[in-house]
């Protein structure tokens, strides 16, 4: 079973307002990784190919979940949510991958997660500023800035591990 089908990856705008370029990235940015996985079985989405990392492609994943949550549910829209995979005793539990981990059911929540990650910024403005007593201040615009650099900075790594999985290359 194949992590997911075949996936378009939109490209960013060059000539757009704000708004519509820092999504449009994060859409690319959000594909990207999606193309990284495409193709992929279960036991190759598992594989940490560049040691001594212990990283997966299906790690990276749930990882992205979890940063999507996190940054648009808890942070922009405040919503009072747990984590997914991670707890206070595993604080990297995303990507500790068990048997029962299915790749369908975390590429299910991770597209769940960027669904309800859109809803929630939608209609905001990008100088909306959100306030953490654990965080500080947040504008919109610098979540989806971070949000851009945290898919790039991770598809990177997709990168050398589908690379190393199967000799894929490609941005």
């Amino acid at each position: 079973m194949t992590a997911m089908a075949t996936t378009e990856r939109p490209d960013p705008p060059r000539t757009a307002d704000e708004r519509t370029s820092l999504e449009g990235w994060l859409d690319f940015h959000r594909a990207t990784l999606a193309l990284k996985c495409e193709g992929l079985d279960d036991k190759r989405l598992r594989e940490a190919s560049a040691p001594p990392s212990g990283l997966t492609l299906l790690g990276l994943v749930r990882h992205m979940a979890e940063v999507e949550r996190s940054w648009f549910r808890r942070v922009l829209d405040q919503q009072d949510i747990g984590p997914i995979w991670y707890s206070d005793e595993d604080p990297d539990g995303e990507f500790h991958l068990t048997d029962e981990d299915a790749p369908e059911a975390a590429f299910a929540i991770w597209r769940e997660e960027i669904a309800k990650a859109d809803r929630a910024a939608a209609g905001r403005s990008l100088d909306d500023v959100v306030s953490r007593p654990d965080r500080g201040d947040y504008n919109l615009r610098w979540i989806y800035l971070h949000m851009i650099e945290e898919y790039a900075r991770h598809n990177g790594h997709a990168d050398l591990i589908r690379e190393r999985i199967d000799g894929a290359t490609g941005d």
